[in-house]
């Protein structure tokens, strides 16, 4: 019966340093998209390629303009 005495103020120290983790889980954002870090590794590669496609393009669109400017100009 004694041993409860302890028991039970340790028990509930650890409830509130187990809410106390989750809360700040919660505040730092943690829980907020379980998907995209995931998705982010599949698709890393995608992105990149498709952000040089798209500076490529405007490279070459700029280069047309500038050499249709100087066969007008």
């Amino acid at each position: 019966m004694e041993s409860l005495y302890i028991l039970i103020p340790i028990a509930i120290v650890f409830v509130c340093i187990a809410i106390g983790i989750f809360l700040w889980a919660v505040k730092s954002e943690q829980f907020d998209d379980l998907e995209r870090r995931g998705y982010d590794i599949l698709f890393d590669e995608d992105d990149t390629k498709h952000k040089n496609a798209v500076s490529n393009f405007e490279s070459i669109e700029k280069k047309t303009r500038n050499d249709k400017d100087s066969r007008n100009g």
